[in-house]
């Protein structure tokens, strides 16, 4: 479908089914599927890929017994599942991992997955550090393997749809960029109900520590991880991410040049290190600045991101995109000219007699219908031999961003980034 700016602005709704998106996946074969880490969000990670046609989960790896329990109840007691990550790597039914573990998890267990050829599915952020990104990425050349990064909007009807309109100037040369997430209760901030048999007997916590220096057991520091900079990422990694590479994908952008952040703990003082409000401003050497933010002391919810041109705005949300064009300014100046002496400013405005009113212009909606699922691109990818949909260089890349946030949060200064060394500066 080619759509012109004028076109798209000569109606005020239009409903758009995007073409050229891919099918759902064309299964030729199963694929046998092992999940490392079976958490919250590793839980729905199985629910999703159930609901993948051609996937067949066969292992489970979690360190709390609970989860690996759960797990069995999912998929009705049919699989392997051990609190051992590499039993999974080791089954050579296994072709492919959905890693779902806590962040500092994440390089370790991606490497190993691709040393043992197998297809690795690892959700946002990629990496705990800026510096693990360049070591996946060199992994996943030698290897020859898919691996995609769970960062669902990437690949979104939506964000086609937003990055088609951009490109082809329906709000002109885009400068600013609004991106925010409100949550105002205590799931919204990662305080977890803790199972009441969580104890060092159900849960193996020297493995879980892995890198991080020997403490005493702490339930909290487990179930409710992303609360600690040692095994999460903060506000940044879980929830900045996602947004990133969105951006990255609709402004078709690889990476910031600078980012500069203020935050804090001004609600949840429950022990964690990482902050509950966070505001941070990234400028991109493309010519625009993106405004990113996370309150866990706020319900309120604006409207979308906002994607800002010098001819007009795009608003995303959800399933719809708002279109509003700016309106073509007057050319005469009432207030620029009112320091003109009468004689002078009537002259002036005479200029203008016959020039009218820009009318205001009204917003046109734009409904996006929902397209395959995110998880359904790795298997399709993987059976297809197609190449992954957020791969390992746009996962880097978005997390290093996500990173970059932190750095300069915990620095308290502007920081710049160099992509393709990967090095940081303040």
């Amino acid at each position: 479908m080619s759509i012109t700016r004028r076109s798209i602005l000569s109606s005020s709704t239009m409903v758009f089914a995007l073409q050229g998106a891919a099918p759902a996946a064309s299964i030729k074969d199963t694929v046998n599927v092992g999940f490392i880490g079976s958490g919250i969000r590793g839980k729905q990670l199985i629910d999703e890929f159930k609901a993948v046609p051609g996937m067949r989960g066969v292992a489970v790896a979690d360190l709390y017994d609970g989860c690996l329990v759960r797990a069995q109840e999912q998929f009705e007691n049919k699989l392997v599942t051990s609190k051992d990550y590499r039993t999974v790597l080791d089954n050579k039914d296994v072709d492919a991992v959905v890693i779902a573990t806590p962040d500092h998890w994440h390089e370790r267990i991606t490497l190993d997955a691709l040393s043992a050829g197998k297809h690795v599915y690892v959700e946002k952020p990629m990496t705990w550090s800026i510096s693990e990104g360049p070591r996946i990425i060199e992994a996943v050349k030698r290897s020859g393997k898919v691996l995609q990064v769970g960062s669902q909007a990437k690949t979104s009807t939506l964000t086609a749809k937003a990055k088609e309109l951009i490109a082809g100037g329906a709000i002109g040369k885009v400068n600013m960029i609004r991106m925010g997430n409100h949550r105002n209760n205590a799931e919204g901030a990662w305080e977890y109900p803790i199972p009441p048999d969580a104890s060092e007997k159900t849960i193996d916590w020297p493995k879980y520590l892995g890198r991080v220096s020997k403490r005493p057991f702490d339930a909290k520091q487990f179930f409710r991880w992303r609360c600690w900079w040692e095994f999460g990422s903060g506000v940044a990694g879980d929830l900045f991410v996602h947004q990133l590479t969105q951006m990255h994908e609709y402004m078709g952008v690889r990476a910031p040049k600078s980012a500069v952040s203020q935050g804090g703990i001004f609600r949840w003082n429950d022990g964690r290190t990482v902050p509950d409000i966070m505001n941070s401003l990234l400028e991109y050497p493309e010519g625009f600045l993106v405004d990113v933010y996370v309150t866990q002391a706020n319900s309120f919810q604006p409207r979308g991101i906002l994607v800002m041109g010098d001819k007009g705005t795009l608003q995303l949300e959800n399933s719809r995109i708002t279109l509003t064009q700016d309106s073509k300014p007057t050319e005469a100046q009432f207030y620029g000219s009112a320091n003109f002496p009468k004689k002078l400013r009537d002259e002036y405005l005479a200029q203008f007699a016959n020039e009218t009113r820009p009318e205001r212009v009204a917003p046109q909606e734009i409904a996006v219908e929902r397209g395959p699922s995110h998880n359904s691109f790795f298997i399709d990818s993987i059976v297809n031999s197609k190449p992954s949909r957020e791969n390992a260089e746009e996962g880097h890349h978005a997390a290093a961003a996500a990173h970059l946030c932190n750095i300069a949060f915990r620095k308290g200064t502007r920081v710049t980034y160099d992509p393709v060394a990967s090095r940081v500066r303040s």
